[in-house]
């Protein structure tokens, strides 16, 4: 019976791009799926890059998203069960059960608990304080993860900003710090650490990190705060009136609904439970059902009037739901074609799994994509992948090489899930959150515009500082 683990999972583009056809011959790792059957997957990227562009309008709902990503999802479930039998659908069952379920139960449990947490008034909105913002959400992202940290923090952001109008700079700022680069420092920040914890990787091990978790952030609030100074400046010329007194503008602070702290406290608890073994291996489901206990006592718990004071709708919850469901059905194949075919790859340097790592996190989940290539890293230093905690095992036979190589596979998943709006969960919940507020969000391709004239300079000197 086929389980296709995250060890079994490997990123798709290089490898099909690059490996001689000899390399892509079965070797008999799982269903030996024909890389023609990465189509769906793409055709799917494809189609949320274009039809927000050639179909606005139509794109907009959200049954319309949910029939797109539905039909690849059949499409390639068929070839699956067509092909493969009982094999076949035992990797969907766990694409759906062991992935995709917790992936999306986490979210939505982050998601409807801090959308109960309402920031009274609002901060100036000028480039200081939306600086402001951006360090404490970087702090923040490592405490309550990225995902919970965006929830919390990006309506504030867009009441505080209210009165400017350009403010697309500063949401995607937030989706690159907040939303990605912050989490470095715990496996509670992002997915793909958490999941290294899960397999032996030290809880303290993360913070090791933190002089490339500075300098990316570092960077990144600054160049935020010179491009805000520069639009401010344009507005003021534009627009009649002092458009810097009206960002000046702005309400005492105060928190309602602070109980909902303690429920996002919960979430962390059972995260750390479950990865720590507290009362033995948890049963299947479990988390899960833990979490959404705990999301429907902050829901009930929590007046309705903070959330409308909110603009909190599950529309982008239910956006992200739909869409990610038809990526974990067909990334399966991207994945398993490069997991069974990896070592065609060649990587044997920090710099090279920092960049093969990070280009795959960009496009395909980058939690299974982390898992992947540090099992692959696993693997070639003869640690056997059948031990539930092997990275820990890595970590220690592989001496400062083995370190140096996850260090590379962390900073490559977690900064560059910020390259495209679905590297990572909290990136696309984030854009849905800021358009409902009005803001005029970049494409899918514009926002990778942003990503590669902004964040790819920043990964070539962390590349020339730590991975040489």
């Amino acid at each position: 019976m086929i389980t296709l683990r995250f060890k079994q999972l490997f990123p798709a583009a290089a490898l099909l791009l690059c490996a001689p056809a000899a390399a892509l011959a079965g070797t008999g790792h799982g269903p030996d799926i024909a890389p023609v059957w990465t189509a769906p997957f793409a055709l799917l990227l494809l189609c949320i890059a274009v039809l927000p562009l050639a179909a606005q309008h139509w794109w907009e709902s959200n049954r319309n998203r949910a029939l797109v990503s539905g039909f690849f999802a059949l499409i390639f479930s068929a070839y699956m069960l067509l092909s493969f039998g009982h094999a076949g659908g035992a990797a969907l069952l766990h694409a759906v059960l062991h992935e995709y379920l917790p992936f999306i139960v986490l979210l939505a449990a982050l998601f409807i608990i801090s959308g109960g947490i309402y920031v009274k008034g609002s901060l100036a909105g000028t480039p200081l304080s939306n600086s402001a913002f951006l360090v404490i959400g970087a702090v923040l992202a490592s405490l309550i993860g990225t995902t919970g940290a965006s929830m919390v923090l990006i309506r504030p952001l867009l009441r505080a900003n209210r009165a400017r109008e350009r403010k697309t700079h500063l949401v995607v700022f937030f989706i690159f710090v907040v939303s990605n680069c912050g989490g470095l420092l715990t496996p509670l920040g992002d997915p793909p650490l958490f999941l290294g914890f899960l397999k032996g990787v030290p809880f303290g091990w993360t913070m090791q990190l933190w002089k490339e978790w500075l300098l990316v952030n570092g960077l990144l609030i600054i160049l935020g705060n010179l491009v805000d100074q520069h639009l401010l400046a344009r507005e003021e010329k534009e627009r009649a009136g002092a458009q810097l007194e009206q960002a000046l503008e702005h309400e005492p602070l105060g928190i309602a609904g602070w109980h909902n702290f303690l429920f996002l406290g919960g979430i962390v608890l059972v995260i750390l439970g479950k990865g720590q073994g507290w009362g033995g291996e948890w049963p299947f489901g479990m988390q899960e059902l833990l979490m959404t206990g705990i999301t429907l006592a902050a829901y009930c718990t929590t007046k309705q009037e903070l959330r409308t004071a909110n603009s909190f709708t599950f529309a982008p919850i239910i956006e992200v739901a739909v869409l990610f469901f038809g990526i974990f059905i067909t990334m399966i194949a991207p994945l398993t074609v490069l997991n069974t075919h990896g070592k065609a790859l060649g990587l044997t340097e920090p710099w090279q799994y920092f960049w093969a790592t990070g280009a795959l996190s960009s496009f395909l989940d980058n939690a299974p994509t982390y898992l992947t290539f540090a099992a692959t890293a696993a693997g070639s230093m003869g640690v056997s992948l059948e031990s539930q905690r092997y990275l820990g095992d890595f970590l220690a036979a592989g001496g400062a090489q083995a370190a140096g190589i996850l260090i590379a596979i962390s900073c490559g998943a977690v900064f560059m899930g910020a390259n495209t709006y679905i590297g990572n969960g909290p990136n696309f919940m984030v854009k849905a959150i800021a358009e409902e507020n009005g803001v005029k969000m970049p494409s899918f391709f514009g926002y990778m515009a942003w990503s590669c004239g902004i964040m790819l300079p920043a990964m070539l000197l962390v590349t020339l500082l730590f991975f040489r």
